[in-house]
């Protein structure tokens, strides 16, 4: 059975006394992918939204550009149950169906054509390591947008986000990210992956027919190269995290006109690129 938190024993410490204590802590389980019948590579995440992370993934790495692109995912959850994703079918659900043994935590994804799956690799600074198959350091066209916000609206927004962690209060060890329209939270994602919260919350925005493009990615991890690379791609031009951005990627949305903010914890923030889009009220 997957589930997204393990019970734990283990020793607590309050500064005067120890005790033993059962408490979730978060799962890291790996999940092979197959598409088209071929390896593509093995994920490592936590057990929930497998179907979204997928389709997220694919569209980052540009092996799909749109859902009718798929013709069927599996997820192989137990030798008597799949998730299926079948769009033209109009299925997206859990459902008893017998699989074999070896096919338990793998992920079966069947496009409508043929693709050449790539050979090249990159090993990213994401959590648990994280890969790609992109050029990180290739050159994209800067992003047109007229999005603004004020800076009250970003803190409120990450504390709306903080307060939608239910995986982080259960068992901490585990990253949040959401899209939000500057007014509310659209989509939320939780992961052991800070960069598998991205690919989660693209894939549900897919499955949703929900745009991302001039929106707010907000996150609780750090922002890195591979991190601002896959909010470019959802065109999302503020990107805002709990914590630090990279060197690298704040030049990046300094060359890519993205607004690139950090330690978002009210009332204070970091404005690392693109501050003409912020309101400071």
């Amino acid at each position: 059975m997957w589930t997204p938190t393990d019970d734990c024993e283990y020793i607590e410490w309050d500064g005067a006394r120890a005790q033993v204590v059962t408490r979730p802590v978060i799962a890291e389980t790996p999940w092979v992918v197959y598409l088209n019948g071929r390896e593509l590579l093995t994920l490592m995440c936590t057990p929930t939204r497998l179907h979204a992370l997928v389709l997220g993934f694919l569209l980052a790495e540009g092996l799909i550009t749109t859902l009718e692109d798929v013709w069927q995912i599996k997820v192989f959850l137990d030798e008597d149950r799949v998730y299926l994703l079948f769009p033209e079918a109009g299925i997206n659900e859990e459902r008893p169906l017998p699989a074999c043994a070896e096919a338990v935590g793998s992920i079966q994804v069947w496009l409508r054509r043929e693709v050449v799956l790539p050979q090249r690799r990159v090993l990213t600074s994401g959590c648990g390591g994280g890969t790609t198959f992109d050029d990180l350091s290739a050159e994209r066209t800067p992003l047109a947008t007229t999005l603004r916000v004020s800076a009250s609206q970003i803190t409120r927004l990450m504390r709306e986000l903080n307060q939608n962690a239910t995986l982080y209060r259960q068992s901490r060890g585990v990253h949040t990210s959401a899209l939000s329209d500057g007014e509310q939270l659209l989509l939320i994602a939780e992961d052991v992956g800070r960069h598998n919260t991205i690919d989660k919350l693209r894939g549900e925005a897919l499955l949703r027919g929900l745009d991302t493009r001039e929106r707010i990615l907000l996150t609780s991890g750090r922002i890195s190269s591979e991190m601002l690379t896959k909010a470019r791609a959802m065109e999302t031009p503020i990107v805002v995290s709990r914590t630090s951005p990279t060197a690298t990627s704040v030049r990046l949305a300094q060359r890519w006109n993205m607004t690139l903010i950090g330690y978002a914890r009210a009332p204070q923030l970091r404005v690392y690129a693109g501050a003409e889009r912020i309101e400071f009220v």
